[in-house]
């Protein structure tokens, strides 16, 4: 054979190398499965924002029967409704007895839950698991059954038409859950953290006030959430406990525009939508921690 054979066997370029085919991980979504997922959450926004976009709409009718006829709400849209709710009732009252009540609630209720549900997740004393059912058998009972005994209760102690009665009211409702959520997301965090406090000379207040609630924020702020909009959203006993119209919350507020032969739909479409700014801002402020605190309470018992 010839050298010139050898040559051009030699320089006969390989067959190219076929690329290898990708193998996908577990867990991981296909194209399909990634489609699926984004059509069904973009459902979800809509359903979600459905709603809240079909009250703005109607808030912008200026007659009280527009919602009758939503189709011609668009040729007439004005902004009256808001301005007619901003200075000709009692909304900035409204909105400082609610600011008042949610806070006072809020403050008080994360407080009590957080103690609460720190005592039953580090402590082992007698009757610590009774007290949680019990807590939880507290939200058996309707509200209907509790407004009577709930009065006189509060007539003898001089707190009818005061915020003191509602921000206690409310706060028996929203500690029994926030106690429990809370109490799930102390478990998370590690009993080596407390035995160092102690190592480092804290008294169990010291422990839980500087080492476990700088660690428990995104539980704290569900729990904060959760108390908000209880205070704001409570409507039975702001109704019958707030005889001053200067102290009503929103909830009683907007009961206002219903009589018994009418009711004005389109200053209460303008007056929920106003009321939906503080809550939004309230959600702002505590998102960011909120998905770890509602997921986190929930991988120990």
């Amino acid at each position: 054979m010839s050298t010139t054979t050898l040559d051009k066997t030699a320089a006969a370029p390989a067959p190219a190398a076929r690329p290898a085919r990708r193998t996908r991980r577990r867990g991981e979504r296909g194209p399909l499965g990634i489609a699926l997922l984004h059509g069904g959450l973009a459902v979800a926004s809509l359903i979600a924002l459905a709603p809240v976009a079909w009250l703005i709409f109607l808030s912008l009718g200026p007659e009280k029967d527009d919602y009758l006829h939503p189709g011609k709400i668009l040729g007439k849209a004005t902004f009256s409704n808001y301005s007619y709710v901003l200075q000709h009732t009692g909304f900035f009252d409204w909105f400082k007895s609610t600011m008042i009540v949610a806070l006072g609630t809020t403050l008080i209720g994360v407080f009590v839950a957080a103690t609460t549900g720190y005592a039953v997740s580090r402590m082992r004393f007698p009757g610590y698991k009774p007290l949680m059912w019990v807590l939880l058998l507290t939200q058996a009972f309707p509200i209907a059954i509790l407004i009577v005994p709930m009065y006189e209760i509060f007539s003898e102690l001089d707190l009818i038409d005061t915020y003191w009665a509602l921000i206690v009211i409310n706060c028996t409702t929203a500690v029994p859950y926030s106690a429990w959520l809370l109490k799930g997301y102390f478990d998370t965090i590690p009993f080596e953290i407390d035995e160092a406090g102690r190592v480092d000379g804290l008294s169990p207040f010291g422990t839980f006030f500087r080492l476990i609630l700088p660690l428990a924020r995104p539980g704290l702020a569900v729990a904060a959430f959760y108390n908000f909009i209880t205070a704001v959203g409570e409507v039975a006993f702001a109704t019958t406990f707030m005889l001053d119209d200067s102290k009503y919350t929103f909830a009683v507020g907007l009961q206002t525009f219903v009589s018994e032969h009418d009711a004005q739909w389109n200053y209460m479409a303008a007056t929920a939508v106003l009321i939906a700014i503080p809550v939004s801002v309230f959600f702002y402020l505590v998102q960011k921690n909120l998905v770890t605190g509602l997921t986190a309470g929930g991988t120990k018992g």
